[in-house]
């Protein structure tokens, strides 16, 4: 597995680094790196706003096979942080190996091509300026899948590609504590 270590507002020593690297990489046991194409991205942040107690953060963002998990912790110890993040993200890696690996391989096998991605009209025409662009891989998955994906991610909403229509959809959390579905109209 590949392990980038990057810090904010913090400078990085080698002995953090190697700590860092080493907890990120316990998780690799979960998944065959041989199979899989994997990466994580480790970043160390001290939070400069006094008002803030737990100010040392780790983050990581873990890329396992097009699916992305995430992990953040804070407290006032950086090697805390980085020990409370990494026993979340081998808890979120267990989740995910457990319910999903076997029953994505099999729908990855048969999937339709990906659409191709309609215009987005220029800042200009719209009025609003965006600060941040995101790009990941979409891979055809069904409602369910997209779900626990959103939940893996602890996230409100989640895009993906239908593995049965092809078309791009949007799972979200309701206020009620249900999830939401949208899917173009036909």
């Amino acid at each position: 597995m590949d392990v980038l270590v990057k810090g904010r507002n913090i400078f990085v020593t080698p002995a953090l680094e190697e700590y860092a690297l080493e907890k990120v990489e316990r998780v690799s046991k979960f998944f065959d790196d041989e199979k899989s194409h994997s990466r994580a991205e480790v970043e160390l942040i001290h939070e400069r706003n006094p008002s803030v107690t737990d100010a040392e953060v780790a983050e990581t963002t873990l890329f396992i096979n097009g699916t992305v998990l995430k992990a953040r912790e804070a407290s006032e110890d950086m090697y805390a942080s980085i020990d409370k993040m990494a026993d979340k993200l081998e808890r979120q890696v267990r989740r995910y190996r457990g319910r999903q690996i076997d029953r994505w391989q099999g729908q990855a096998k048969n999937a339709p091509p990906p659409p191709e991605e309609p215009e987005i009209p220029d800042e200009e025409e719209i009025g609003a300026r965006i600060v941040r662009t995101k790009q990941f891989q979409m891979k055809p998955m069904g409602a369910e899948e997209a779900v626990l994906q959103m939940d893996l991610l602890d996230h409100d909403f989640f895009v993906f590609t239908s593995a049965e229509s092809g078309d791009i959809n949007v799972v979200y959390r309701r206020r009620d504590g249900n999830y939401g579905l949208i899917e173009p109209a036909k």
